[in-house]
């Protein structure tokens, strides 16, 4: 049985503080609250610093013009960006023994998980956004992790 006035609590308790989300486990008992939508969709919050503006691009110049193009792969146009939803450690596999969710070149669905994660000791699976094969994996290993740096690149479908 759920004890509201403890749901009502940790509700009340991640409205007002800077956590995304919040994961409790006791018995058979697991309660998971996210302020972010599902699958690492990035919403901007007050409280949350704004992406970097991206520069724009220079205007191409004629010696830029002659170069031939080189053979064809995605451009960084046609990649989806993964980024951070949040500060935190990422890691590629649920646990150090354990194989990573995914390698260069691997398919996955929208849905699957890519990493975790680790933010103020909860471990945060981050999904994909689209289908397709992953292109690049931006980050290593138990690297520390900024809100909005670029994770994954996704060739979708």
């Amino acid at each position: 049985m759920i004890d509201i006035e403890l749901l009502r609590a940790l509700v009340e308790l991640v409205d007002e503080s800077s956590l995304d989300s919040l994961e409790i486990e006791r018995g058979a008992t697991r309660i998971r609250m996210a302020k972010s939508p599902p699958g690492g969709a990035v919403v901007h919050s007050p409280a949350a610093p704004p992406p970097a503006p991206v520069p724009a691009p220079a205007p191409p110049s004629e010696a830029a013009e002659a170069e031939p193009e080189p053979p064809s792969s995605p451009t960084a146009a046609t990649l989806v960006d993964v980024v951070s939803p949040m500060v935190g450690t990422f890691y590629r596999a649920p646990s150090p023994d354990a194989d990573p969710y995914v390698e260069v070149g691997a398919r996955v669905g929208a849905g699957d998980v890519l990493c975790v994660i680790e933010a103020m000791k909860l471990m945060n699976e981050l999904e994909c956004e689209a289908a397709g094969r992953i292109a690049e994996i931006c980050v290593d290993n138990a690297e520390p992790v900024d809100y909005g740096q670029l994770l994954f690149r996704v060739e979708p479908d």
